[in-house]
């Protein structure tokens, strides 16, 4: 099913995923507009996308996503929106009041604002955080959207990105003002990994200051599976596909879908080795300290944030659900996504290696630079 001649709206169209849906969007289809919903869109931005763009119209809304009024406006006319913006926060750093506004309340006014203008289809994009892990670190190993669960969610990230895909769901079948209906669907994908990935490079920060040895935060056996970017791009195009296909609406709409692809079960911190090994970096090969007591440590930094705050926000470097998360064995398959979808990663593991280090081997200089600056 093509999205030939249709208008859609990418919130977060500058993001790290927005940035290779939008480049995806215009290279696989023939859409009439895509609309870049952000904060701030840079003209640079704009400009790089001449070389695919062809006769499809590209409009930029900058704006807020709290802004009920702006949203309506982001969605008039739009048939497909894709919902990618959030506030990513795994430490806790942000007031709970902000998330909560951009990830939860965004969320249900761009809803309002689809049923209100009449917008047919809309894609979330979740996270495996939603699930878990748990705050015991119980695993999963290729799990499915079947699994049954502990699901306890300590992080305010994951609590606001569970209930805005509920909500999401919720609203799938709502009446729009024209008498038809909305159909949505909810993509939960692994950690995402690929070219401009902050994390990635955070990493490889630390490894250039630990002299070229990247630390070690996550036990080898706590295995997990990562997905590339670009495969995370081409679910949401399937997922919109599948929307707009009559005969796979129903079937796909009010449902959440695992994403990952054939990158090979590991841990957190041999990923990161994985993809910066040949650019010079070794890894430590145990923690820095015993996991029982790296948790005592991030509960007495917690301990002592929580106290100070009512004087100074202090925010701990871990907490003990980051370190439960970076220890735990938790993967997912996606034979549903294929099933369902027809999603199928575009890009192998050892491509998606190489654009990932050829990146960051771009990254590299300017980095050692302003580290040795200092």
């Amino acid at each position: 099913m093509s999205l030939r001649g249709d208008v859609c709206v990418v919130t977060g169209a500058c993001g790290f995923l927005g940035k290779r849906l939008v480049r995806l969007l215009l290279e696989e289809e023939k859409m009439a507009e895509i609309r870049l919903l952000d904060k701030q869109i840079q003209l640079q931005y704009l400009q790089s996308l001449e070389d695919c763009k062809g006769e499809t119209k590209l409009r930029a809304f900058e704006g807020d996503m709290r802004d009920g009024d702006f949203l309506i406006k982001c969605c008039r006319g739009a048939s497909i929106v894709f919902h990618i913006a959030s506030i990513i926060d795994i430490k806790d750093s942000v007031e709970y009041s902000e998330i909560f506004g951009v990830n939860v309340k965004g969320t249900q006014l761009l809803l309002e604002a689809c049923i209100r203008e009449n917008v047919p289809s809309f894609i979330y994009t979740s996270t495996i955080e939603v699930m878990g892990p748990n705050s015991k670190g119980e695993p999963i190993i290729n799990g499915s959207e079947d699994t049954v669960y502990d699901i306890s969610l300590d992080i305010n990230y994951s609590k606001t990105k569970s209930e805005a895909e509920e909500k999401t769901l919720k609203a799938n079948g709502e009446v729009l003002q024209n008498g038809g209906q909305l159909a949505t669907c909810a993509l939960r994908p692994a950690y995402i990994y690929g070219e401009g990935c902050r994390f990635l490079l955070g990493h490889m920060v630390d490894g250039i200051k630990n002299r070229n040895v990247l630390l070690r935060m996550s036990l080898p056996e706590a295995l997990v599976k990562p997905v590339y970017v670009g495969n995370v791009a081409a679910a949401h195009l399937q997922a919109s596909r599948s929307l707009k296909d009559p005969q796979k609406r129903n079937a796909v709409g009010g449902k959440f879908y695992f994403v990952s692809d054939d990158t090979p079960p590991v841990s957190y911190s041999d990923f990161n080795h994985a993809v910066m090994s040949p650019l010079g970096f070794s890894i430590q090969e145990k923690p820095m300290l015993p996991l029982t007591l790296f948790y005592l440590l991030t509960f007495l930094m917690e301990t002592v944030a929580w106290i100070l705050r009512p004087f100074i926000r202090i925010v701990p470097p871990l907490n003990r659900q980051l370190l439960i998360m970076l220890n735990t064995p938790f993967s997912f398959s996606y034979e549903k996504a294929k099933r369902d979808l027809g999603y199928v990663p575009k890009y192998s593991w050892e491509e998606a290696r190489k654009r990932t280090t050829e990146w960051l081997a771009s990254q590299l200089p300017a980095e050692r630079e302003r580290i040795l600056s200092k």
